[in-house]
């Protein structure tokens, strides 16, 4: 099912929207200092354009463990990413979810523009995976809570 949803999302959007990401990254990397937003760029860029089946997660959720972009450098990072680019890819986005929500078998692509949306506010520090890995780091930490709250 993914396969058909990453197709048609590919042909009535998401090519355009994923190559909106690549066209800021490539800025970001032209600036040198705009480098670790470029490299979040190409990343969901790469998402945008097939995203079904995929989803962005914390690096710090999968990984257990702090880096660059998951530090306090990566919030300011994701502020100073706001203000220069994120907010005009949330903007495409959201513009996008209008426009495929307005028939009802464009639900599913307004709910992950919607998505993308929420992540083009905070790009630094997230990933993508599988569902099937989301879902697995999801309920590892969800096991580990449960045995903190048990004992």
């Amino acid at each position: 099912m993914s396969l058909i949803g990453n197709i048609i999302w590919f042909i009535l959007g998401g090519f355009v929207m994923g190559l909106s990401w690549w066209i800021v990254g490539v800025v970001a990397f032209c600036t040198i200092i705009g480098i670790p937003w470029g490299r979040s760029c190409f990343v969901i860029g790469s998402f945008s354009f097939f995203p079904f089946g995929k989803q962005t997660i914390n690096r710090k959720e999968l990984t257990g463990k702090f880096d660059t972009g998951t530090s306090p450098l990566g919030t300011i990072g994701n502020i100073i990413w706001i203000i220069v680019a994120g907010i005009w890819l949330a903007i495409g986005h959201v513009v996008s979810a209008i426009a495929c929500a307005i028939t009802i078998i464009g639900i599913p692509f307004a709910v992950q523009h919607i998505k993308l949306a929420a992540v083009s506010l905070a790009p630094v520090g997230q990933t993508v995976v599988s569902n099937e890995v989301a879902e697995a780091t999801r309920r590892a930490a969800a096991d580990k809570e449960l045995a903190k709250i048990r004992s």
